[in-house]
């Protein structure tokens, strides 16, 4: 199993018990796997080479899903006399990684009356692909304070769980409450 982001490689040992020439051709060939299934022999591009005793795939080579990898040897003088192994690959998601900020939230350090852009469509990165799709995506923001004399949010006094809906109508905010009190974020 390997993610599509990763390089992979099988290697293959091949040995003869003969004491005729050895000279010998190898070929791989691929073909991707339906639930029972696996004949769909497919073209590789150029960057992969075929005719090695070790298969090297770049990253991103393979869609996801799973292949059967088939290494068939056949001898130089005698093409009838040939040898065939195979191994199943499975290619899984990478994941994304969500970036609020540019760089990420490990460069967002201290300021004071300064303008916090989140924007995760513009940052975050899909390691499977060229580009990162923002429209493929919902974005939600939760924002919880935890202070000696005050904990957000909360209703009633009791601090609301990240999945809970309810807001208090007296202090929605975050970042401000209808008071005016503006609180004052510090990442360490």
């Amino acid at each position: 199993q390997f993610r599509r982001s990763q390089d992979f490689s099988i290697s293959s040992i091949i040995g003869f018990n003969c004491n005729g020439s050895l000279a010998r051709e190898t070929q791989w060939t691929v073909k991707n796997c339906t639930s029972s299934l696996c004949s769909s022999q497919i073209q590789l591009n150029e960057k992969v080479i075929t005719t090695l005793s070790e298969f090297y795939a770049p990253a991103k080579t393979f869609a996801y899903g799973i292949y059967e990898l088939t290494l068939t040897v056949t001898m130089t003088k005698l093409p009838s006399l040939k040898s065939s192994s195979s191994a199943y690959v499975r290619i899984t998601p990478t994941g994304i990684t969500p970036n609020l900020v540019e760089l990420g939230t490990s460069m967002v350090t201290r300021g004071h009356q300064q303008n916090l852009l989140l924007d995760p469509g513009t940052f975050s990165v899909d390691p499977d692909q060229d580009s990162f799709n923002a429209s493929k995506w919902k974005y939600e923001y939760y924002c919880r304070i935890y202070d000696e004399s005050y904990n957000f949010p909360n209703l009633q006094g009791i601090l609301l769980s990240i999945d809970d809906p309810r807001v208090d109508p007296l202090d929605p905010s975050c970042l401000s409450s209808r008071s005016g009190k503006v609180y004052d974020f510090h990442f360490d």
